[in-house]
């Protein structure tokens, strides 16, 4: 009797595909400083942007574990084509926390809608009949150039303060600034989007606080209902578990082999390479597989953060050792491990895998005595 498939078996399945046809553009979108339209139409096509979106729009309302998969999977091709991928899933997850009517109009043409988001509060909304006026320059906004809607954060007065809610816009909306020259992730094309004093009807806004806490509006999908802490170290940490992952296979085939002590240099440098990534990759499954349960403890809710920044972490020391074993041929303009090196020292950078703060409260949780080494 033929298998049943899997959940996130036809994702993974696509999800190889891409990887394939990424790696042969890799270098493309290096230079371009954007992903090729073949890519990103594959991207689309493979499931990412309705990973997260609710059934009843036609999505997937799919689960951390699988995304983490096939995101690492996409970044054993191309880094920036994991990370578009990662981004634009985690955007359609913010669609969820609309109004009804809004929701209705995100995805009204269908849940392969591709969404993008600025999550920095770097705009401003003014209250008026039915809705808002919305202005705003929003950096470092990955995957806008092939974007359908974008959601960007803005703040809004609230008695004697501003506090940060998020805006939904159509691409008739929003223009995209060419300012994405950053080292590596360059084939993310994380360029900056700029609306100017643009109307936005009620039904299209919600407060940033509803996502971080997981107040979705009609959906009891745990994608949905899931803290925010919980997924975004999966979606920026992911890429980089592929990317490590890359770095190794092409040091592996670079390495001399046999009994030499060259050989065996290498061999052992090898080893320890690919058991780090393997570590982290086990803190980042452990990280997903909380995600995905149905309801998680005070002292995951601090750990799982600290698990995907560290997990990152030591996912570019494992590149950072490769390049260097590599010597200067590995340095060279066009070489598949300079690009990796580059694009995971970038990404490791995002606010979301920092470790110090999430290392801050999970150790300031521990040394609590009412809930800290004591629960599993």
């Amino acid at each position: 009797m033929p298998s049943l498939p899997t959940p996130g078996s036809d994702l993974r399945d696509r999800a190889e595909k891409l990887a394939a046809l990424s790696a042969q553009y890799a270098d493309r979108a290096d230079k371009d400083r954007a992903l090729s339209r073949t890519v990103t139409e594959e991207i689309v096509d493979a499931g990412f942007a309705r990973h997260f979106v609710p059934t009843r729009w036609g999505g997937d309302a799919g689960h951390a574990s699988d995304l983490l998969d096939a995101v690492s999977t996409v970044a054993r091709g191309c880094t920036s084509a994991a990370w578009s991928a990662s981004v634009i899933a985690g955007a359609g997850r913010m669609g969820a926390f609309l109004p009804e009517a809004g929701q209705e109009e995100l995805w009204g043409a269908g849940a392969d809608t591709t969404v993008v988001g600025a999550l920095m509060p770097r705009g401003s909304a003014t209250e008026v009949t039915g809705g808002w006026r919305v202005t705003g320059e929003w950096a470092f906004t990955s995957a806008v150039g092939f974007s359908d809607w974008a959601l960007v954060c803005a703040l809004v007065p609230q008695g004697d303060q501003r506090v940060p809610w998020f805006f939904a816009l159509p691409r008739g909306d929003y223009q995209i600034a060419d300012t994405w020259t950053s080292i590596g992730m360059r084939g993310t094309g994380s360029n900056t989007l700029l609306a100017d004093n643009v109307f936005v009807p009620a039904h299209r806004g919600f407060a940033r606080q509803d996502m971080i806490e997981g107040r979705a509006v009609g959906s009891d999908a745990r994608c949905h209902t899931v803290p925010l802490r919980l997924i975004s170290g999966l979606l920026f940490g992911a890429p980089a578990l592929g990317a490590a992952r890359a770095a190794l296979r092409v040091r592996a085939e670079a390495s001399p082999s046999g009994p030499s002590d060259e050989g065996l240099g290498a061999a052992t440098s090898l080893a320890r390479a690919a058991i780090a990534v393997d570590a982290a990759r086990l803190l980042l499954e452990r990280a997903a597989r909380v995600a995905d349960a149905p309801t998680a403890t005070a002292l995951e809710l601090v750990r799982t953060p600290a698990d995907c920044s560290y997990a990152v972490q030591q996912l570019v020391d494992v590149v950072e050792r490769l390049l260097r074993d590599g010597g200067s041929s590995a340095q060279l303009e066009g070489h598949p491990l300079q690009r990796v090196w580059r694009d995971i020292h970038s990404l490791a950078s995002h606010v979301a895998l920092r470790f110090d703060p999430a290392g801050g409260a999970y150790g300031a949780r521990l040394l609590d005595p009412l809930g800290g080494l004591g629960t599993p």
